[in-house]
């Protein structure tokens, strides 16, 4: 999955990709490199980040779908948790819903249902603006698991088909650097839930805390933490560096085939 933000204030890339004909060129050169689905963005949920408006979101991210809908041929996925882009990206030829809220928010999975669309269930401890002021955890994995498992059943209860839900962790969203690398360490443990797990570490603090490294030097890291993740179970990996990390997963993808891990 690749990433296309169009937002001035995203945490890796804010700015870079907020005029149409910039977010296209990024998308065409991230499906050429190998993406099989691209996220797009109009709001950061970067720590400490302030809310949008619906409409200010509407008018960031739906020209942009228009136009790569138009332009590749990879399914557009929606980073949003907000009903009404929701149901504008899905008719502007959105694929898929990939909320960080997990469709917590009002109305969000009341649209999902409506839009029957594949959907994306994250784990976030709180909200954006104060996720990171302290989390504790008693069994992070244990209770990430737990609040996962729990969000499918609610939903497919609600008439989500079970089939369409891939689910998140949400590395860096309401964890310290230690419950990330508990997390990623037993990553098989959510396998338990039986749906498709997605991981997102690409560029993130997790990563300067361990290199010591600025975000625009956490390629390498960002890297290997992908090629770790889909070893212990990772279907997709949201990644802004497409090219170096299908590269690298080719590699891995190879080996732990011969060896029967996969």
């Amino acid at each position: 999955m690749g990433v296309l933000n169009v937002t001035p204030d995203s945490f890796s890339d804010g700015g870079r990709f907020v005029g149409r004909d910039a977010a296209v060129r990024q998308a065409e050169a991230m499906a050429r490199d190998g993406a099989h689905i691209i996220d797009i963005g109009g709001e950061s949920t970067r720590p400490g980040a302030a809310d949008v408006p619906e409409q200010e979101e509407l008018d960031r991210v739906i020209p942009v779908i228009e136009a790569v809908v138009a332009a590749v041929d990879v399914p557009v996925s929606i980073d949003t948790s907000k009903p009404g882009v929701m149901r504008a990206a899905v008719g502007a030829g959105g694929a898929m819903i990939n909320d960080v809220r997990g469709l917590r928010g009002e109305g969000a999975l009341q649209a999902a249902v409506e839009l029957q669309r594949p959907v994306c269930l994250m784990h976030m401890l709180g909200q954006p603006r104060t996720m990171q002021q302290r989390p504790e955890y008693g069994d992070v994995v244990a209770e990430v698991r737990d609040f996962l498992a729990q969000r499918v059943s609610e939903c497919v209860a609600a008439g989500l088909p079970e089939d369409s839900i891939i689910v998140d962790p949400g590395f860096g969203f309401g964890k310290t650097a230690r419950h990330n690398v508990e997390l990623l360490s037993n990553l098989r443990q959510l396998r338990a839930i039986g749906r498709p797990i997605l991981v997102g570490l690409s560029r993130k603090s997790i990563l300067g805390d361990l290199t010591g490294r600025d975000v625009e030097e956490r390629m390498p890291a960002s890297i290997a933490a992908a090629v770790i993740a889909v070893s212990k179970g990772a279907a997709i990996v949201r990644v802004h560096d497409v090219r170096e990390t299908v590269d690298a997963l080719r590699v891995a993808a190879a080996i732990m085939e011969r060896d029967g891990d996969r």
